[in-house]
């Protein structure tokens, strides 16, 4: 199932009425979760059950649509496993905790109660359940057969639709090419062409303001209206941030899939990694699992491969200081990606590729005329 997101414009009546859904399903799991555990239920049929309970002792309940009060059952039962989960893992968990004021952001609409309406005009229209029609602007052509809406609330106060797709293929041509990746601090990565792309940026200047930014926020009485002002910018700031980093990385992983049939990354336990107290940050801020997230679901789609190696090893002998580590490694990745024995390399310039040629689309073959000596 993929989803794609597309903003949602209500006019203030409608807005009105999709934050009284938002507090009748904040509403709805406080009192299963309640329920749940005072009468120590085990089963999500248990508390699916009590649903129409809760509607006949409140009405109000009523007012939303019968699917989406089903699926707030099943997101409490998703984060009751996902604190089972982390409890069997040896992590130290406690119990889920009640939904405040404002802190139910979605209604999920599954498999029924929307309808999306063409206009040929540049905003569409989303049907919804007893909320009634909403202009929504589709950046894109959806493929595929829609399963579900997922209407979101943002801490911006936009408002966004999730449309829930099935899996498709749109396979591209082949172009029998290969290619290792090795991502890094330094570069954000260095492939066995010869590119080294650049750690972003551009976005420097955001996390800068967001400092800024959060300093004044925190100096805001507590329930002002300053400090709920303060709030959005910092919020905007935020969603500014997440824009540049997405449309960085998903430029930059739909070059190398349209580009190559085959692409050999390493297998990086970035959850161990980022414990490291000096570079967890950084490592964080590079995104390397998001960027093999948007690498993986593209070549399924596009009938290409992603091949993971364990990377223990592909750096051996290599010191930091080496210009071409990293080339090297990239290599060291695809030969045991495509499980052929490790060779010498041919020794060549590299070329640097900023974040921002990434971002307007030139990425370069990178292919240039290399020196014979091997390295």
């Amino acid at each position: 199932m993929r989803s794609y997101r597309f903003q949602l414009y209500p006019n203030r009546e409608t807005t009105t009425k999709l934050m009284k859904h938002l507090e009748l399903c904040r509403f709805t799991y406080n009192k299963l979760l309640e329920i749940l555990e005072k009468e120590k239920l085990k089963n999500p049929k248990d508390t699916q059950a009590l649903l129409s309970q809760l509607k006949k002792q409140y009405p109000k309940l009523n007012q939303v649509y019968a699917k989406v009060l089903q699926m707030v059952n099943h997101q409490l039962w998703s984060n009751i496993l996902g604190l089972y989960k982390k409890k069997t893992k040896g992590k130290k968990v406690g119990k889920l905790r009640y939904k405040g004021e404002n802190r139910w952001k979605i209604l999920n609409y599954n498999q029924s109660g929307f309808k999306i309406i063409k206009t040929g005009k540049r905003l569409d229209i989303l049907k919804l359940s007893k909320i009634g029609y909403i202009p929504i602007r589709l950046t894109r052509p959806i493929p595929g057969r829609v399963k579900g809406v997922i209407v979101k609330r943002y801490p911006t106060g936009k408002w966004y639709a999730l449309v829930q797709v099935e899996n498709t293929t749109n396979f591209l041509p082949k172009t029998g090419k290969t290619i290792g990746i090795d991502v890094g601090l330094k570069y954000f990565l260095t492939d066995t062409e010869g590119r080294q792309i650049e750690n972003p940026k551009f976005y420097e200047r955001t996390l800068q303001r967001i400092k800024l930014v959060q300093k004044s926020f925190s100096r805001k009485k507590k329930g002002s209206s300053n400090r709920k002002k303060w709030r959005l910018k910092l919020a905007l700031l935020y969603e500014k941030l997440t824009n540049q980093r997405n449309d960085f990385l998903h430029k930059l992983s739909r070059y190398y899939v349209n580009n190559y049939d085959v692409i050999a990354i390493e297998k990086l336990n970035i959850s161990g990694m980022v414990r490291n107290r000096y570079l967890g940050s950084k490592i964080l801020d590079a995104s390397w699992g998001k960027f093999f997230q948007f690498l993986s679901y593209k070549a399924e789609e596009a009938g290409k491969k992603v091949l993971t190696v364990d990377p223990k090893g592909t750096s051996e002998g290599l010191t930091s200081e080496q210009p071409d580590r990293d080339y090297i490694s990239s290599h060291r990745i695809l030969k045991r990606g495509l499980g052929q024995p490790w060779q010498p390399v041919e020794r060549r310039p590299l070329l640097l590729i900023t974040a921002h040629a990434v971002v307007e689309g030139q990425v370069f073959s990178g292919k240039q005329e290399a020196p014979t000596q091997e390295i």
